[in-house]
């Protein structure tokens, strides 16, 4: 049976834009690729709230810097076939990094850590699958918007992850899918998604997936 590591913030973890209680577990996408792929592959889910590519934030106790806990997670994890890495979202917010085309350089910088941890260790490197995250939309939510710089800036930025992380993608040799494609933002928080969007995300990697591990 191959491995994949679903590597994420909130989208991953399956937040509810109502702040309510995350999604149930069949919900949330890696169990719906996990079940899409009829037991030929186990999806080991790694979603925490906030997580950004590669930067710090005081703001929380947990560490949501993603460069600095990765190779924890891939030592932990190993061996592994596929990383899926679908992160920026967080990045977008100006107190964080407050730009699309930064985030797709911390997207870069995954990648090298990734390739790196398993070169060091003279063992064959995970696939990578760069995902770009679904776009922000239009909400009624102060604070979540204000964390965005606005919905202005957030929607801005949100619209440009697409077009970078496929130029990164193609620059390493990686997969590329576009969330945004299949999955919508809840006008709830303007962020988040509801359970549907984020089961869509799963169902729409499987062939993705399929392809990619040869399954």
């Amino acid at each position: 049976m191959k491995t994949i590591l679903a590597y994420g913030d909130s989208l991953t973890f399956g937040a509810n834009p109502t702040g309510g209680a995350r999604h149930a577990y069949a919900d949330r996408w890696p169990s719906v690729l996990e079940a899409g792929l009829a037991g030929k592959v186990r999806v080991i889910a790694e979603g925490l709230g906030g997580r950004t590519t590669v930067s710090d934030d005081w703001y929380a106790n947990a560490d949501r810097n993603g460069a600095r806990i990765l190779p924890t997670l891939l030592e932990s994890h190993s061996p592994l076939d596929l990383v899926i890495i679908m992160l920026g979202t967080n990045d977008i917010k100006p107190a964080i990094c407050g730009s699309a085309l930064e985030a797709s350089f911390g997207m870069r910088r995954l990648v090298q850590i990734i390739r790196g941890h398993y070169a060091g260790k003279d063992e064959t490197a995970p696939k990578i699958l760069l995902i770009a995250p679904p776009l922000l939309c239009q909400s009624e939510n102060a604070d979540m918007m204000g964390h965005f710089g606005g919905l202005a800036h957030g929607l801005e930025q949100s619209s440009q992850f697409a077009a970078h992380y496929a130029r990164r993608a193609e620059e390493w040799d990686t997969g590329f899918f576009d969330a945004s494609t299949v999955a919508q933002a809840d006008p709830e928080d303007g962020v988040h998604l509801d359970a549907k969007n984020t089961r869509a995300i799963g169902v729409a990697l499987v062939p993705v997936v399929t392809s990619m591990l040869g399954l």
